[in-house]
């Protein structure tokens, strides 16, 4: 099976329902493996690949711009830029220091987005991003990803960078070409529309997707962004969908397999809160009772969601790609939505 292509946003572009996902490259995965892996996304049939000049992750100086590197020289070797629709990244604001010249802490100030930009550029050695996404909020926000299911209040940086002004500068690197659509991530309902506004009244780029945290166990973008992206055309680009690999299975009843990201890197406390144990065994339960690979299941239960428009793969191994690719043969059948979504008014959304 072969994803479906989907439009994006309002742009006219179509890219496939399943987005090659780069986090790894650069740290848990070699250049000639993450070659590898686009040769086998374009075999078959995906033609979106989204980066960040954030990646590698874990972040760290040592490796920031890898990843946009390494998809930069599959470009050049292959020659095959026109065959791909590119996404990437811009960090918002953020006290690490390595992103800008002059070691500043980054925000989304016009100035920073034009630097940034032309170092994606560069690394990514191409002349134009297709879709350019603002990572994370200049704001401060409650929670990370900006859909916190418990409020906590906080105070806005003195120096909060307006959206209308961050907007602005895009839609200036539109007109000259460097980039041809703009897109969120990280974003809230609130934020989502305050960008909307702002692209109606000013005549700016509108935005065409929201790349947010998607899962059996963390389902909290239909409270309110569902609606948005239906109404508005802005589709989900849906990231963890593995949950981190905790919906694989692969770490339950405390397994720490060797090579893996917990194992590796201890960073996956998003996925570890009260409650996430009871509500992914309840998931790997249905799977087997389903006669189902749990993997799958979760990626085809966020692929077939009317407000997705595309749900981003992350992988190691060849294997583990071509697995989770086959996600797209997957049927949610009405008895097996219905069992999911019993699941998910008994746990709710541990993993916010």
């Amino acid at each position: 099976m072969t994803p479906e292509m989907r439009k994006l946003g309002r742009t006219g572009l179509e890219v496939s329902s399943l987005c090659l996902g780069t986090m790894t490259w650069g740290e848990q995965n070699s250049e000639a493996e993450a070659h590898a892996q686009i040769d086998m996304a374009r075999e078959r049939g995906i033609n979106f690949i989204d980066t960040a000049e954030l990646y590698a992750i874990p972040p760290r100086p040592e490796t920031q711009g890898r990843t946009e590197e390494i998809v930069g020289s599959w470009f050049k070797r292959t020659g095959r830029r026109d065959e791909v629709i590119l996404a990437t990244k811009i960090v918002g604001r953020s006290n690490f220091t390595w992103f800008r010249d002059g070691e500043r802490e980054a925000t989304l100030t016009p100035e920073q987005i034009e630097e940034a930009v032309n170092k994606s550029l560069r690394r990514l050695q191409t002349d134009y991003i297709d879709l350019y996404q603002v990572h994370w909020p200049d704001r401060t926000v409650s929670q990370f990803g900006s859909n916190a299911t418990i409020w906590k209040s906080v105070e806005p940086a003195a120096d909060e960078v307006p959206i209308e002004e961050t907007l602005g500068k895009l839609g200036e690197l539109v007109q000259a070409g460097k980039i041809r659509h703009v897109g969120l991530s990280n974003e809230s309902a609130w934020g989502a529309m305050r960008y909307l506004q702002a692209a109606d009244e000013m005549d700016l780029p509108r935005v065409a997707s929201i790349q947010n945290a998607y899962s059996l166990i963390n389902r909290t973008f239909e409270i309110n962004l569902a609606e948005v992206a239906m109404r508005e055309e802005v589709g989900l680009l849906a990231y963890s969908v593995l949950g981190q690999g905790y919906l694989t299975g692969k770490y339950r009843d405390g397994a720490l397999p060797e090579g893996s990201r917990k194992k590796l890197f201890d960073r996956l406390q998003r996925y570890e809160t009260p409650g996430s144990a009871r509500a992914v065994n309840a998931y790997l339960d249905l799977a087997a009772a389903h006669g189902l690979d749990s993997a799958q299941m979760a990626l085809a239960f966020a692929h077939s969601r009317p407000f997705v428009t595309s749900v981003i793969l992350g992988a190691t191994s060849l294997q583990q790609l071509s697995h989770d690719i086959d996600c797209t043969g997957v049927e949610v059948s009405e008895e097996l939505e219905k069992a999911i979504n019993a699941i998910h008014q008994n746990h709710g959304n541990p993993c916010p």
